[in-house]
């Protein structure tokens, strides 16, 4: 579809109320639900194999390998299917399942039973793909950066509150935060049955096939428009640096800082903070002002400089310096997301939250690997470089090479009769 396609008739200038507070609260919910269960699932798995810590933690890497695969096979057909039967069926059914799940966890008599609890996770958590296609069917292309951007505060809510509170209730029964992260899923779930119109109406609506619902065939979607392929990639190799922070952060915050729980949790907490700041306060009036490229392209450079910073600072006092700089990385994605939804029908906003979703599923594939394997090989004893920052500079070098695609693709084409995919983003994906 191209940038001057129709838009879907029902947008408005505004969005919806009501429907775009519920995709928030479903988004809140399922981030406490997730955040929920992190501090407790570790000591869980552990209790499982005679507290060996070693043990737990390759298993634990096997489950998120394990749900990350389930993100990449099944998100492009949950979005395949929420073009051919609405989303609203498929938020709910997902929410619904969720809540089964954390019940399956919470009662699991083994670590089987949680290894298969977790893929079931990895299959059900299709809500938040599917809610961002919904905000795309209600909401004017000129407003999606602003209300991408309020999304991100229900992220950086749930992962302040979610971790306390299953802490909390975890030093009661480390088994009552799934317990809890039932009542969220389950709670998302009537709400949205009670309250959640369908988005995408009938006339709208894509016949389902696998050619569409695969991974492989959902990127086709993706290479279908110049701009839409190169800011896929932008958006993957981001994902990827993201991981850096959360794979490596606590070994890295002790390691070099001698940081215990409570400064790490705090620290964690900042970033949430910082987070919502930028998503609520900022996104709207920097792309109000400067134009969804020139954000998107700002919150790329914030996003370097603030793990180069995270990887060359010498002391704690610095690192906390860089938390809001950091954050402000959070301009580039609204931005980005709301730029690839002007490049696809409204019947194929889900397959496209569905491609966006499988690609991020790979990027959780690999970048716990690839973060681990260069924090533990910058710290080992014969290493000439002792450069426990690595990792992050790694994240800072992706962000350069992502900034560089995102720049090429986005800028304005000097003739209409340039190849499609004469960009090196292109180049890079083919």
């Amino acid at each position: 579809m191209s940038a001057g396609a129709p838009a879907n008739p029902i947008e408005t200038a505004a969005p919806r109320g009501a429907a775009v507070f519920f995709i928030f609260i479903t988004i809140l919910l399922d981030t406490l639900a997730l955040g929920v269960i992190i501090p407790v699932l570790p000591k869980l798995v552990e209790s499982f194999v005679n507290n060996d810590t070693a043990h737990a933690a390759r298993m634990l890497g096997l489950f998120g390998t394990a749900w990350a695969v389930m993100q990449f096979f099944f998100s492009p057909i949950l979005g395949a299917l929420s073009d051919r039967f609405g989303r609203r069926p498929v938020v709910l059914v997902s929410n619904f399942g969720l809540s089964l799940d954390y019940v399956l966890l919470a009662l699991a008599p083994s670590l089987s039973w949680l290894f298969v609890g977790r893929v079931i996770s990895g299959i059900t958590s299709a809500s938040i793909p599917t809610a961002f296609a919904y905000i795309a069917d209600i909401t004017a292309p000129e407003k999606r950066a602003e209300v991408f951007g309020k999304m991100g505060v229900a992220f950086g809510a749930g992962f302040i509150l979610g971790p306390a509170l299953g802490g909390a209730v975890g030093d009661i029964d480390p088994r009552l935060p799934f317990w809890v992260a039932a009542g969220f899923s389950l709670l998302n779930y009537l709400y949205g049955l009670l309250v959640l119109p369908e988005s995408l109406p009938v006339e709208r609506r894509e016949r389902f096939s696998w050619q569409r619902a695969n991974p492989v065939g959902s990127i086709t979607l993706l290479r279908s428009h110049r701009e839409l392929l190169g800011l896929a990639f932008v958006n993957f190799i981001s994902s990827i640096a993201h991981e850096a922070l959360p794979t490596t952060f606590v070994l890295y915050a002790m390691y070099r800082y001698g940081w215990n729980e409570r400064t790490v949790g705090l620290a964690i907490a900042g970033v949430g903070v910082c987070s919502a700041i930028v998503g609520a306060g900022l996104v709207e009036p920097f792309v109000a002002r400067f134009g969804e490229r020139r954000v998107m392209l700002l919150g790329l450079v914030f996003g370097i400089a603030g793990f180069t910073v995270y990887g060359l600072a010498s002391t704690g006092a610095i690192f906390w310096l860089a938390l809001p700089i950091n954050a402000m990385w959070g301009l580039s994605s609204p931005p980005m997301q709301g730029m690839m939804t002007r490049r696809v029908s409204p019947s194929e906003q889900g397959q496209l939250q569905g491609a966006l979703s499988s690609l991020r599923g790979v990027a959780f594939m690999i970048g716990p690997i690839l973060f681990t394997s260069v924090f533990a090989s910058f710290i080992g004893a014969n290493r000439e470089w002792h450069l426990p920052g690595a990792p992050y500079l790694l994240a800072a070098m992706l962000l350069v090479a992502a900034m560089y695609v995102a720049w090429r693709v986005t800028r304005p084409r000097m003739s209409e009769s340039e190849p499609a995919f004469a960009s090196v983003a292109a180049d890079s994906i083919n």
